[in-house]
């Protein structure tokens, strides 16, 4: 293991999120999380990784599913809108405020998550690799 890498264990505890690392929105919402969670709260990986696989298969949740987002925090997972909105919860500012719609039936939640998904190439492109963290990052990121 590197000075940078850290096992899954390591954060049973903690918040990893599971994305996918050639979906530039996917990408974009990392970047977008990380000076949001100043503390480092949430930790990452992508789907297609090697950790990521492994977080999936250990929580009962298909390792060909790529469409969508995977929480893993305390030992559960949540995917789609509920994992975004957890994610919302643990940002500073305003952003906890969308947890509000959590009282908003899971399956519409879901039908909105999976129209952009279904769309996100399409929408926002898609790179030829995940993403690569920076120096100043690597620590935020599982491998």
């Amino acid at each position: 293991m590197t000075e940078n890498s850290h096992a899954e264990g390591d954060y049973e505890q903690q918040a990893v999120l599971l994305f996918d690392g050639v979906c530039n929105l996917c990408s974009q919402a990392v970047l977008f999380i990380i000076p949001r969670d100043p503390e480092g709260t949430v930790h990452f990986a992508s789907l297609q990784s090697d950790t990521g696989q492994r977080l999936l298969t250990r929580h009962g949740l298909s390792p060909d599913k790529l469409d969508t987002i995977v929480l893993i925090e305390a030992g559960k997972s949540y995917i789609k809108s509920t994992a975004a909105l957890k994610i919302a919860q643990k940002l500073y500012r305003l952003w906890p405020l969308l947890y509000v719609f959590i009282i908003i039936p899971r399956p519409l939640r879901d039908a909105v998550y999976d129209w952009i998904a279904r769309n996100r190439y399409r929408w926002f492109g898609k790179k030829e690799q995940c993403l690569m963290p920076t120096p100043a990052i690597r620590e935020r990121f599982l491998s």
